[in-house]
């Protein structure tokens, strides 16, 4: 399949339009860590759409290269994480994602993941739904069993061919021979130097072009297809939380507000407040792997 972006300024007009955002509603005069609350919400809800984010992965040890110490040899993700960077030395950008890849083949879904997992399982079998919208590329919400996942920043288990565009799931090991025993992250190992023709190819009938890395890049949008279901799903749930995200990055920080404008009930599940919080009906303090599961657990309302 092809990617069709679109260009930020019209992708955050028709995120607002979409959504029917209303900025100018009151801010919360102080959420609630009422879980019991919660749970009654939890109970009523038939749409539940849950946004994650770093926050998440990063209790299953997943590295996320930001802030001090984050960085892969001597650099940080935003100084390979973009189009120019591949252009300019593709053999650099390859290492630095395969070691990612093989990092990721270590680290295995937490309670948080596992408890949105299970909850999507059991709730489906009830006639509800539960959707993920996920800023993370790890693919570790599908390892634990979610199905319902837009994953709006790509998968570090996919690639995109330069030539012909086509988006291909991919879980090698090495991703090509070339990058076999690569990546290694101490800032003093020498870059490999891989020559362009050995790095990994489109293997589509008659193209041959190199791949990419399919995640979303500094300076690059997002897919408007995943966007357009997005939206779709934000519109329709009647409850929405927030877990393990900073509600910085754009245009996944606006999410929650949206849906908090018009009413729906969010709750924010993170270790420490965020930009968005007084937005928010709920705000659950700590470690997502600890807050989520008692949240998201069986309500004895549940006849199934």
């Amino acid at each position: 399949m092809r990617v069709r972006l679109i260009p930020l300024m019209e992708l955050t007009f028709h995120l607002c339009v979409a959504v029917r955002l209303n900025w100018s509603a009151p801010k919360m005069a102080r959420p609630s860590s009422n879980l019991t609350e919660f749970r009654e919400d939890f109970a009523k809800a038939k749409h539940i759409a849950i946004i994650t984010g770093a926050g998440v992965s990063a209790e299953s040890g997943v590295p996320t290269f930001r802030g001090q110490g984050g960085y892969w040899r001597k650099w940080q993700a935003q100084d390979l994480a973009t189009p120019e960077a591949f252009s300019r030395d593709p053999s650099l950008v390859w290492e630095f994602y395969h070691y990612r890849r093989e990092v990721m083949r270590s680290k295995m879904p937490n309670p948080a993941h596992l408890a949105i997992a299970e909850c999507e399982s059991r709730l489906s079998k009830q006639g509800r739904s539960v959707v993920i919208i996920t800023q993370n590329i790890d693919e570790l919400h599908h390892r634990a069993g979610s199905e319902h996942v837009y994953e709006i920043h790509g998968s570090l288990f996919k690639t995109r061919c330069m030539s012909c565009g086509e988006v291909k799931a991919n879980h090698k090991s090495p991703i090509c021979p070339a990058l076999e025993g690569k990546g290694e992250p101490d800032p003093g190992a020498k870059d490999a130097r891989i020559p362009v023709e050995h790095l990994p190819r489109c293997d589509r009938s008659g193209c041959n072009g190199l791949l990419r890395p399919h995640v979303v890049w500094f300076g690059e949008t997002l897919d408007s297809d995943i966007l357009t279901a997005v939206e779709q799903e934000l519109e329709k749930c009647d409850l929405c939380l927030v877990v393990g995200t900073s509600s910085i990055v754009y245009p996944a920080a606006m999410f929650a507000p949206q849906v908090a404008g018009r009413g729906v009930p969010v709750a924010e599940f993170n270790m420490e407040c965020t930009p968005a919080t007084m937005r928010f009906k709920y705000h659950f303090e700590g470690p997502c792997g600890v807050t989520l599961p008692p949240a998201l657990e069986r309500h004895e309302s549940e006849v199934i």
